[in-house]
């Protein structure tokens, strides 16, 4: 502005040139996360706060940039001298930028709280080198990158094209699950034992699991429980052992106040201590169990009743036929691409031995004796009655009376067990009845009215849990099509767990999430007044969503930042491996797809603003107009694409509790946010061909 210009005018007219781009960029962005509130369930408690919080967040900072600046920019540059440059001038953003970096680094600590803080300051500040750099680099050298690919608009075109096909095929070749494991801290071991088994045998199975398990040197607490409380909300035969595992902290401080590691120096992850927890808790007698933890294991049986992520609930009239099924789908499940064999498990409903007694109704005739006394006997002699409650003081005892525990331990004794006639004889049950041992039902659960029995089985690592669960699928389609798997008559299954909750929210998002790209571009409509540039401001939808599919393929490849800095490899650092395209992952994009436009409603903007102030009438003229608009506000545009892969840089290199979600949130608007810059390339090389398309065409 003209130095004799009044400040109050500047101030002025610099918001009212920025306040209806400002005002669109935080619409998009706002609209962009409404997805969120849409979804239901667990997702729905896990990610509707955020929304909230970013939403509130959002309209705040529209009266802060639109009221609040411009008030304070009038009161602190109002009485401002023009800086002379210089060295000295930049004394106090240099001090400003050391006691951030101090600070961030302390905090941050991005190597870790046993390395020096000198160290992780070094580390932080090539990091926000390692992005500024670039963009320093690409604002000095912008009008000359432009004008060449003003020159080569198809090839330049090409380039952006190519990164959204790429970013297709990553998309339709990702694995898919629900939502990526939360470290809870622990572990819930859950094998079974066989339905016979008694309820001694069972005791010992658990104590022998508590001591295998505690002597992994990670494990911290390992305490086991069969059977279950007196509630019907936990139906668990005491065939089913629940041994929660509390693993140690990688980390910890010894008496001395030290950080001492208190893993093995071969044991990296929670996995391998979950592989040596499997390892050495291989008892006879049991089966293996998937791997669980307590949270979410328990959300997961509220949720379908079964305690694994993936399962087969096989349906039938009666507890034989689907007992059999479910061995047969236990059999073909173990050959299923990504199912991991030793954890495929098909309830062994009929085994557990039954005490039955029947009556002979003649030989109870003979004696003058009718079916509800014998019955009586029955149920006194072994299982127990109570007769009276003793009073204690304000305490209640009931009193029970049965046989002596070696009168009815066993069938011979059973035998001798004496029923009295009316003319006061005792005969033995035996001549009354048949005792004999038969196998029966462990429990019997139901579903819609029919009897239910369960196929557990868990994944591979490396393998999504929608993928699996579609493979097994097609394998069993293919077993009854070649005649190798047939299903009894009124036998039916069908596949339940995570896969369940992953298919309806994937099911809302293919309505909502093109709905709020639909309102988006109507957004930009309205601001820009005309189609061909709301599409060209839109196409870096596009762009950004192929940079965060793309991102999650470089996350998955060995070779993408397999290098080391300070003795540190960056790959676990930034806790690179293969992602899943899951809930979270989505949420991230929709957070991106907000943004994404920020940058070309800016640059859009400004070259309308220029075409009205020049209005170029040749190609040359076009050219000029599209690189001094672009060139005057290529730096905010660089800026919001800087700060925002800045602040995502500790959320990336997090741990702990949380980073499970946030990571996999991150990774795609941060893929996204660097070929998103693209765009201050793609909006004003279209924008140059629809106008040099006009001025040869009125030419």
């Amino acid at each position: 502005a003209d130095p004799e210009t009044p400040r109050l005018e500047v101030v002025y007219r610099g918001a009212a040139e920025v306040g209806s781009a400002v005002l669109t960029a935080i619409l998009t962005t706002v609209v962009g996360f409404l997805p969120v509130f849409t979804m239901t369930a667990a997702e729905g408690k896990l990610f509707k706060p955020l929304a909230y919080t970013k939403t509130f967040a959002l309209l705040a900072s529209v009266i802060i940039a639109l009221v609040i600046v411009p008030s304070m920019a009038q009161w602190l540059l109002g009485n401002r001298k023009p800086s002379r440059g210089g060295w000295r001038s930049h004394i106090g953003l240099i001090i400003s930028l050391l006691v951030v970096g101090l600070v961030l680094a302390g905090r941050w600590s991005p190597l870790g709280d046993d390395r020096a803080l000198p160290l992780n300051f070094l580390f932080a500040a090539l990091l926000v080198a390692a992005v500024m750099l670039p963009l320093w680099l690409l604002q000095r050298l912008y009008p000359r990158i432009l004008g060449w690919c003003l020159s080569h608009k198809p090839l330049f075109l090409a380039m952006p094209l190519s990164a959204a096909l790429f970013g297709g095929w990553i998309w339709s070749n990702l694995d898919k699950e629900f939502m990526p494991d939360l470290d809870e801290g622990s572990y819930l071991y859950m094998p079974t034992t066989m339905p016979h088994a008694s309820l001694e045998e069972a005791l010992e199975v658990v104590q022998i699991l508590d001591q295998a398990i505690y002597a992994v040197p990670e494990v911290s607490e390992a305490v086991g429980k069969i059977g279950r409380v007196d509630s019907a909300l936990d139906p668990a035969p005491i065939s089913m052992v629940e041994t929660v595992i509390n693993i140690k902290p990688e980390y910890g401080v010894d008496a001395e106040g030290n950080r001492v590691r208190n893993w093995r120096p071969h044991i990296r992850t929670a996995d391998q201590i979950w592989d040596e927890i499997v390892a050495v808790a291989k008892v006879p007698g049991t089966t293996s169990a998937p791997r669980l933890q307590p949270i979410a294991a328990r959300q997961v049986m509220l949720q379908s009743g079964m305690r694994a992520p993936m399962g087969v609930k096989v349906l039938g009239p009666d507890l034989e036929t689907i007992e059999k099924v479910g061995l047969e789908i236990e059999l073909h499940l173990k050959h299923v691409e990504g199912v991991e064999p030793a954890a495929v498990i098909a309830d062994r409903i009929v085994g557990k031995p039954y005490l039955e007694f029947e009556l002979d109704r003649a030989a109870l005739a003979r004696y003058g004796l009718s079916v509800q006394e014998v019955q009586h006997v029955i149920e006194v002699a072994i299982g127990g009655r109570n007769v009276t409650t003793t009073v204690e003081g304000r305490e209640r005892y009931p009193v029970r009376v049965r046989y002596l525990r070696e009168l009815r331990d066993d069938l011979e004794s059973l035998n001798g067990i004496l029923v009295p006639t009316m003319d006061g004889a005792q005969v033995p049950i035996i001549q009354l009845a048949d005792i004999r041992y038969v196998r029966g039902p462990q429990m019997i659960k139901s579903e819609d009215t029919r009897l239910v029995s369960y196929v557990l089985f868990d994944k591979k690592p490396g393998f999504g849990e929608v993928d699996v669960v579609e493979n097994a699928q097609k394998y069993l389609e293919t077993l009854r099509e070649e005649g190798k798997f047939t299903l009894p008559d009124g036998v039916s299954y069908r596949f339940a767990g995570n896969y369940e909750n992953q298919v309806r929210s994937e099911a809302t998002l293919r309505i909502v999430l093109p709905l709020a790209l639909f309102l988006i571009f109507l957004i930009l409509y309205f601001q820009f007044r005309r189609v061909s540039t709301t599409v060209m401001v839109f196409s870096g939808v596009f762009v950004a969503w192929s940079g965060g599919f793309i991102m999650l393929w470089l996350y998955g490849q060995p070779w993408f930042m397999d290098i080391s800095i300070f003795d540190t490899s960056l790959r676990p650092l930034f806790q690179m491996g293969p992602l899943n395209l899951s809930v979270a992952v989505w949420v991230g994009f929709l957070a991106l797809f907000g943004i994404a436009t920020d940058d070309g409603v800016i640059m859009a903007t400004y070259i309308d603003q220029s075409f009205r102030e020049r209005r170029p009438r040749s190609v040359p003229e076009v050219h000029e107009a599209i690189i001094a608009a672009r060139s005057r506000r290529i730096r905010p545009a660089l800026m919001t694409a800087g700060t925002t892969i800045l602040a995502l840089l500790p959320v990336l290199t997090s741990t702990g509790k949380g980073s499970d979600i946030m990571v996999p949130m991150a990774i795609p608007s941060f893929g996204g946010m660097c070929l998103v810059l693209v765009t201050v390339f793609v909006v004003p090389v279209l924008y140059a061909w629809r106008e040099e398309r006009r001025v040869r065409r009125e030419g």
